[in-house]
Parts: structure tokens; C-alpha cells; sequence
């Protein structure tokens, strides 16, 4: 049964090591046997998979706006400038300007030229308290500090596209773009909001988000290998990739009121937080399953999973328990993306219902197909340190 308050995705931003745009993404997965586009050279032993070649003047007119923002912010005020076309939003003042705003963001980018000038100072110096304060007064610039602030994303969305309804940033990486989403679509069933603009970007191609990761652990070293398959290898399993994904949803009375195609119906959003040091993930999955009210019959699953080693073993074992799922790492086509991962999944997801088709396996070795047409696909996002979510994405 409709109801006018369901929760419909009625525009689709994406941008991946794969091209950009809803289109393109779905004619490279439907292919069987892609291959990922990866860079091994530039930050080795880690792999990455890059951005492709991106015109930002086709999304951010001015060249001041571009200047002012870090690449990751590009990114995403780019991917959602996609999004709002794509949902026939953007230009619309009056829609933008009563369009709320859920953005899930990391902590910005540093500026390693003057990281690596402080620690090469530091080395033939011994006032060091002094020297941090003559490079914070001479290096740092106050403008490009507070144009790494995490609500600067929207801010930025505001500015260039004028979507100036309530704004929200989560931060907290798969978690938050798993929040975002939550919260998103709560506010439609709930009334709050009529539209909204939801996702996350997240650039990897930049030492110190490396770092991040590999301080604790996480990365996965040495030769590629697909995202299920990197248990038992080298490092901690996760390869990362730069993308963004933003999502446009509607109260499905609104989406219909103005004649919008729609992808397809946002059906629950389920969270949780298990305490992984106590043994607490795989109840955690099982229970987010139950949560996510499958239906019967088989389901196709676009699965968020990193590769890092316990989080994703769990998931696996988890998805391979329902006989019924057959489940597709898409990690192992674009990389893992952090923040906008989740997002990234309800998409593909809505592509696959809107398209009814499903994808064929990303790693014959570890996926079975699927046949027939998918009526509903779970998205999911087990966090690579913490955090897990679901959806299920239905046919509208």
C-alpha cells in the first residue's frame, strides 16, 4: 500500500573512479567482468581508486567558489549540483529555497606542504612551542582553515546551488552518511520536510586521509585483490576510493504533485552501534536483517562492505546465511568511500529497482548470480571501525 508520506529518491548524483552520473554508473556495473580503475603508483604499497577527469565548471559556475574549497567539497557540491538536476530542482527557487539538507562530511583536508615544513623546522630546532606559533601566524591562512570546516559542505551547497531550507552535517564515516540518510527520510515520514538533499563525499587521493586509516591499521597493501577476497593478505583490507553520492528524496505526494520520475520507494533505514570489542557484530547484522523487514523470495544486495578483515568476514557470513541473498561488493569496482558510502549503496540499489535488472557478480569467486528482475535490493554499510546500517530500496 502507498501512503502520500512514503519516502521516494527522485534524484541521483554519483561520482566514482567510474565517471559521473546515474547513467554512466549503471552502463559500466551492468557490464560483466569490469574491471576497477586503480592507481598503484602514487601512493604505494596502498592502492586507490582515483577520480575520473571532471569538468567542476559544469556544477560551480564561479571560479572564486571552486577556489575556496578543498577538493573533497568540490566534490560534493558537485555531486549534489547532479543530484538536483537530475531530480529537476536545481535553477527552481522556490523548491530550493524550501528544500532541507543532510550532509555527511569528514574533518577536511590539511594542507600537508605546511605539515611537512613544521616537522622539517622541528628537526634542527628545539623551541618548538615557539615555532609552532611562527608558523601558525605566517603559514596558516584563516580562509583556507575555515573552508575545511565539516558544515562547510552545505554551506557551500547553499551558496552555489541555493538549496537554503534546515542544513544538517554528521560526522563519523560510514555512520554518518547511515545517519544522514536516517534522518532524511524520518523527516518526510514524519512531516517535517518535503524534499530533501542527502549524501556525502569523500576524496581520498591525499596522504593524511591515508593516514588515517593506516595509523590504525586498515589499509590493505600489496597486489589488488576484490573486496571479499582480501582476508589473509597483507594489511587490514580496505581500499579506498574518491566519490560522492547524493541523493534527492521526496514525500511521494510531492514527487507526484510536480510530475517527477520516480526511482523508486525508500523503505526502512535501520542503524546500530554494536560494541565490537565484545564480541557484539554479528547479533548486530542479524538483528539489523530483521529490522530492515526483507521480503520474501530473493533478494539482491548492494553491500557497502570495506574489505577491512572483521567487518566485512562478518558480513559475509551473515549475507551467505539467508540463502536467499545474493549479495554484490561494490567496493571492489569503486573503492571504499567513507562517508558517501552508504549513500552510494542506496543508489545503486534505486538503479536496480528502477531499471529492473540486476547487477551481474563483481567477483565471480565470492557472489552468485541473480535472476530476474529485483523488486527490492537491501543497501548496506557494516562500518569498516564502527557503526552499521541498512535499507531496503522497493519498487515506487
Amino acid at each position: 500500500m502507498s501512503s502520500p508520506r512514503d519516502v521516494v529518491i527522485t534524484g541521483i548524483g554519483l561520482v566514482s573512479s567510474l565517471g559521473e552520473g546515474p547513467d554512466a554508473h549503471w552502463q559500466k556495473l551492468a557490464q560483466p567482468g569490469l574491471q576497477p580503475v586503480l592507481e598503484t603508483a602514487r601512493f604505494a604499497p596502498y592502492t586507490v581508486h582515483p577520480l575520473p577527469e571532471i569538468d567542476w565548471n559544469l556544477q560551480i559556475a564561479k571560479r572564486g567558489d571552486q577556489r575556496q574549497m578543498e577538493t573533497w567539497q568540490r566534490l560534493g557540491t558537485y555531486a549534489a549540483g547532479l543530484a538536483l538536476d537530475d531530480a529537476g530542482i536545481k535553477g527552481n527557487d522556490e523548491l530550493c529555497t524550501t528544500m532541507d539538507m543532510v550532509v555527511a562530511a569528514g574533518g577536511g583536508e590539511r594542507d600537508e606542504a605546511v605539515d611537512a615544513a613544521i616537522l622539517a623546522a622541528s628537526e634542527s630546532r628545539n623551541d618548538r612551542d615557539v615555532l609552532l606559533n611562527e608558523k601558525l601566524t605566517t603559514e596558516l591562512r584563516p580562509t583556507l582553515f575555515l573552508a575545511q570546516l565539516s558544515n562547510l559542505l552545505a554551506g557551500n551547497i547553499s551558496i552555489v546551488h541555493k538549496v537554503t531550507g534546515s542544513s544538517r552535517t554528521f560526522m563519523g564515516e560510514e555512520g554518518a552518511g547511515v545517519s544522514a540518510v536516517e534522518t532524511a527520510a524520518a523527516r518526510i515520514r514524519s512531516g517535517q520536510s518535503t524534499h530533501v538533499l542527502v549524501g556525502g563525499a569523500f576524496q581520498t587521493e591525499h596522504s593524511d586521509m591515508l593516514l588515517g586509516y593506516e595509523l590504525a591499521g586498515y589499509l590493505h597493501r600489496g597486489p589488488w585483490k576484490p573486496v571479499w577476497q582480501r582476508q589473509g593478505a597483507a594489511g587490514g583490507g580496505v581500499v579506498s576510493g574518491s566519490g560522492g553520492a547524493f541523493l534527492v528524496l521526496e514525500q511521494r505526494e510531492h514527487a507526484v504533485s510536480r510530475g517527477r520520475r520516480i526511482y523508486a520507494e525508500l523503505g526502512p533505514v535501520v542503524s546500530g552501534r554494536a560494541r565490537r570489542s565484545r564480541g557484539e557484530l554479528d547479533a548486530e547484522i542479524a538483528g539489523l536483517l530483521i529490522r530492515a523487514a526483507l521480503p520474501n523470495g530473493k533478494l539482491l544486495a548492494m553491500s557497502g562492505a570495506s574489505g577491512a578483515h572483521a567487518a566485512t568476514s562478518a558480513e559475509k557470513t551473515a549475507l551467505d546465511a539467508n540463502p536467499a541473498i545474493a549479495a554484490r561488493g561494490f567496493s571492489t569496482l569503486t573503492g571504499h568511500m567513507k562517508e558517501a558510502q552508504f549513500p552510494f549503496a542506496v543508489a545503486l540499489a534505486a538503479l536496480a529497482v528502477d531499471r529492473k535488472a540486476a547487477y551481474p557478480v563483481f567477483d565471480a569467486a565470492a557472489e552468485k548470480p541473480f535472476e530476474g528482475i529485483p523488486a527490492s535490493v537491501l543497501a548496506t554499510a557494516i562500518g569498516y571501525h564502527q557503526f552499521e546500517g541498512m535499507a531496503l530500496v522497493k519498487s515506487a
